[in-house]
């Protein structure tokens, strides 16, 4: 076929060039113009061929290409012709014996999928893994190795722009005030205000991710740093097939994910199942030394033991109503069940000596539930790609923690320090309701719409503490409590976008509604309550917001290969419910992280001028932004004033508002695929951050600058062998109390495709040093400006991971995945998790 198109290009461009030298100056010429575009996705078909061949002059045929956006225009003297627009391995679009003695415009064409040619494509080589958008980057990652039997989070740390630390916090551009959606919607697939989920989704499930770094009007402003959007794969072929995906690993690790698929004309049907268990080893280290309390200084080492386990489901069907209207639902359900282990062992000195040594067990049983209702709607109310999308979305998470503390002093007499239980049920509920409208105008595009979301979490917490002198427990109802926090957002958007020969643009404006409530429930009242928790708070606060966020980008094509953008919009950072509750969660008795309820909304005006260059073999990518952030949310450390029963001074650590949060930066990205059997992907990104503002008369202003980088290289050996090699650095950063050292990992794969590719056997080794090791020194002041303690830390979440994945297709040609052609990248309407 490829052969067929390459002949039938040729015909056209020699035909055109021959009849285009003698053109009949007095014969009216005609033009025929129009979009190609995938008919299930919407994606624009570059290098669409459209083929006008002449009645009236037999062996006359003349035609073009599409351009990047899908569009064509052909040029031919008025008569009679047969039109065909073909794309390879679609359906063509035929229109036979045409009279066309004016313009005409075919409006916007839809190819399908010819599924009975899929088998005869020959590819050649790889889809290019970023496509750049007016308002984001599109990452195809489906084919990175080092993922293969990793999760979400391994995936997403390859992403150029992002970064995952090594306790799962994820970053965009060196910021974590990061939005995180699946399919274009906060999801209980991802959680809800962490990121804890991604660990437990399969990396293989991802089509792609966008990057979007200037969110147009139609997303949630949720989210200073940015949106990342992941989009999970979905079957289009029609029958029946699937896959299975099995993996093994040490420390050990197993998991197996299978996907079915049957799809026909009037439905599709797709379930996944997933299983996983992994007992993945940690540790921590801290030397902290106090200025003005009993012990100088104290040295804790930590091991983390986890057993991780859980089984998922997702099953759904796509209903297609008539040609152009479909609904879809689907049910989502996740069922984990962890234990972890911390065993502390602790070294007190006074001056310079040993005054005691310590073991704390602390062993946690954590029970989640989630389950998730979608509903969505969608009509192309015409050809020209009119549409309305409608969704429905209803969420419930359920966490029930029960959490046995032991704390012992073996040095230099045998005592009990400390016993605990803590009890905790949390309760979180999300519902979700969203209209989208979307109305192409010529080369102009119209688009509305609105959402709204409604989120419950309510978190009951109890603390029994033993009494050895009734050698029971006792409640401790000072910090026995119930926290409520509900957050209602309500939004409606409207954006226009027109094309002007080289210069496009997408405006928009976004208003949005929030409130945020919370209220405690505890049997002490409220001034008991400030001296407990330290600080003076309403423990039944009601705030309102009203905001309006508008949005503007930019691109100037310089030609067909590079092209200049610029974007600018404001965003908001809302605090998440464990941000706001004042009561403590504790890490160890010394060691305390606590919300701050006066805590408000963080506000960002972000500028972004990016610039994009393709050669035949070599793709530039590169931006520089500008980002300032009012009401920055920054955590702190500071001595609360109260010591433990064996006169350790207490350090509490609670996110503040600071004010004012600017920050700098550039990126650059490079691919390249000029040798056969070599692809190279690397990227830099270097930022500048200076933040301004104080919190109980200390300074807490910062200046940091720092960088990363990532190189991939993937080499095709001899016997169909791929190897893949991730290198990945983080520079050295700080905040206004903790420098962090640079950190280096370096991630490796191999895969080979067999049983006449219906099956790929791969090994991959994550960070192959065991070197993603957060290296850290805290320095804290109090309000007279004089040092009150240091610690100097490490922390390891896990350490270096083997990995050996065996996945077999069925019903699925290895060329079709290659050429799979994603989601239309507008964000709101991706695949479901479901179909490989």
């Amino acid at each position: 076929m490829r052969f067929r198109l390459f002949c039938l290009t040729a015909a056209i461009l020699c035909t055109t060039f021959l009849f285009a030298q003698r053109p009949n100056k007095n014969q009216q010429q005609i033009t025929v113009s129009g979009k190609a575009i995938d008919a299930e996705t919407g994606q624009p078909l570059e290098y669409a061929t459209l083929v006008l061949e002449s009645l009236d002059i037999p062996g006359d045929v003349t035609g073009g290409v599409t351009d990047f956006e899908g569009n064509f225009s052909v040029d031919a003297p008025v008569g009679k012709y047969n039109i065909k627009l073909e794309y390879i391995s679609y359906k063509p679009y035929v229109l036979n014996n045409q009279n066309l003695t004016a313009d005409r415009d075919l409006g916007t064409v839809k190819l399908t999928l010819n599924v009975s040619e899929l088998d005869a494509v020959e590819v050649t080589g790889e889809k290019t893994t970023v496509e750049i958008r007016l308002d984001k980057k599109v990452y195809n990652i489906g084919k990175d190795l080092t993922t293969s039997g990793g999760t979400v989070s391994d995936a997403l740390n390859n992403v150029p722009s992002v970064t995952v630390d090594v306790e799962g916090a994820i970053a965009l551009r060196g910021n974590e005030n990061v939005r995180i959606l699946i399919n274009g919607k906060p999801s209980a697939l991802a959680g809800f205000g962490s990121t804890e989920a991604l660990r437990q989704l399969p990396a293989d499930a991802i089509e792609k991710v966008e990057v979007i770094t200037s969110p147009s009007a139609r997303y949630d402003a949720e989210g200073t740093a940015g949106i990342l959007n992941i989009i999970l794969k979905k079957e289009k072929t029609l029958g029946f097939n699937g896959s299975v995906n099995l993996n093994t690993g040490f420390p050990i690790s197993s998991q197996t994910n299978v996907n079915l698929n049957l799809r026909t004309d009037k439905f599709n049907v797709f379930t996944t199942l997933g299983h996983f268990y992994r007992e993945p080893p940690g540790n921590a280290f801290f030397d902290n030394t106090y200025f003005n309390s009993k012990f100088d200084r104290i040295i804790e080492d930590r091991d983390y033991t986890r057993q991780d386990q859980g089984f998922n489901i997702n099953l759904g069907m796509e209903y297609f109503l008539t040609e152009t209207s479909s609904i879809t639902g689907s049910f989502f359900t996740r069922f984990s069940d962890e234990k972890d282990a911390t065993e502390n062992n602790t070294v007190r000195f006074i001056n310079s000596s040993v005054d005691s040594r310590t073991f704390r067990e602390e062993i946690e049983n954590e029970d989640d539930q989630t389950y998730q209702f979608s509903l969505n709607y969608t009509n192309d109310l015409d050809e020209d790609g009119q549409q309305l999308t409608a969704d429905l979305q209803y969420s419930r998470d359920k966490e029930v923690v029960n959490t046995d503390i032991d704390e012992n002093q073996f040095f230099p007499t045998n005592e009990l320090i400390n016993r605990e239980k803590v009890f905790e049920d949390e309760r979180e509920t999300e519902f979700l309701a969203q209209v989208d409208y979307v109305l192409p105008m010529g080369e102009a595009q119209f688009e509305a719409g609105g959402r709204s979301t409604y989120e419950k979490n309510v978190n009951d917490y109890q603390l029994d503490v033993f009494n050895p002198n009734s050698n029971a427990f006792e409640t401790n109802i000072n910090l026995t409590n119930e926290f409520t926090y509900i957050e209602n957002v309500n939004a409606i958007y409207t954006q226009y976008g027109n094309k002007f020969g080289k210069f496009s643009f997408l405006a928009g404006l976004r208003l949005e509604n929030t409130r945020l409530r919370g209220k405690v429930v505890s049997e002490i009242d409220e001034e008991e309550l400030s001296d407990t928790l330290g600080i003076d708070f309403d423990p039944d606060f009601d705030k309102k917001y009203l905001n309006l966020f508008p949005t503007v980008n930019l691109t100037y094509e310089i030609q067909e290969n590079e092209n200049i953008t610029l974007g600018y919009n404001r965003r908001i950072n809302r605090p998440r419910g464990w941000f706001v509750n004042p009561f403590p969660s504790r890490s160890s008795r010394a060691n305390i992280f606590q919300g701050n309820p006066d805590l408000n909304p963080a506000f960002a005006d972000a500028f972004d001028l990016g610039y994009l260059k393709r050669w035949d073999k070599l793709t530039l990518t590169s931006s520089v932004y500008y980002q300032r952030e009012t009401d920055a949310f920054e955590r702190i450390q500071r001595e609360t004033g109260q010591e433990t029963s064996d006169g350790i001074e207490i350090v509490s650590s609670i996110p503040i508002n600071l004010a004012t949060e600017q920050r700098y930066g550039g990126e650059v990205g490079v691919m390249y695929s000029g040798i056969k059997w070599l692809r190279l992907n690397g990227s830099f990104n270097f930022f500048k951050f200076e933040k301004e503002g104080e919190y109980d008369g200390i300074d807490y202003g910062a200046s940091n600058t720092s960088w990363f980088s990532r190189l991939s290289a993937k080499v095709n050996l001899p016997a169909k062998i791929d190897w893949q090699t991730n290198g990945f650095y983080m520079g050295p950063r700080e905040n206004s109390q903790t420098k962090t050292e640079g950190m280096v990992s370096i991630d490796m794969a191999f895969s080979k495709d067999i049983m006449d590719d219906n099956a790929t056997i791969s090994l991959n080794v994550n960070d192959m040093f065991n070197s993603r090791i957060r290296r850290s020194f805290t320095e804290a002041f109090n309000d007279m400006g004089d040092l009150t303690f240091t610690s100097d830390s490490e922390f390891q979440w896990r350490q270096r991971q083997f990995t050996v994945s065996f996945i077999y297709r069925f019903n699925q040609p290895k060329n079709q995945r290659e050429e799979r052609r994603g989601n239309d990248g507008n964000g709101d309407d991706g695949g479901e998790y479901g179909g490989a």
